[in-house]
């Protein structure tokens, strides 16, 4: 039986957030809503969450958890995230269940994309 306490949100720094939106929105459709000048929420994602404003970036390298993402697709889903200004910082690679690669976003946060094949 789940429990009644569950993951609901997830929140990520971002320097730029007009950047933010536009490349989220660009690679993966999530859609944006904007409250004040620090801060956007997302949402059509598989899990709603939000952008604040800071200069700092989550990466795995300093012990920030990593967010996986789902594509039926990692090929055009990487050229999506290459066009839209991100950058692949750990080539597809083989994992029991399937295969994924890591990228930043264009503020530096490293986040991941898995598939089945």
């Amino acid at each position: 039986m789940i429990g009644q306490e569950k993951i609901n949100y997830i929140e990520l720094p971002a320097a730029d957030l007009l950047v933010t939106k536009h490349f989220y929105t660009k690679v993966f459709g999530w859609v944006f809503a904007d409250y004040g000048a620090d801060y956007i929420a997302f949402a059509n994602s598989g899990l709603d969450g939000g952008f604040y404003r800071a200069a700092k970036q989550s990466t795995t390298a300093t012990g920030a958890a990593l967010i996986v993402l789902y594509s039926k697709d990692l090929a055009a889903c990487e050229q999506k995230i290459v066009g839209a200004g991100g950058k692949i910082v750990k080539p597809v690679f083989s994992f029991p269940g399937g295969r994924r690669f890591h990228f930043t976003d264009p503020n530096g946060n490293e986040l991941a994309v898995w598939s089945e094949q």
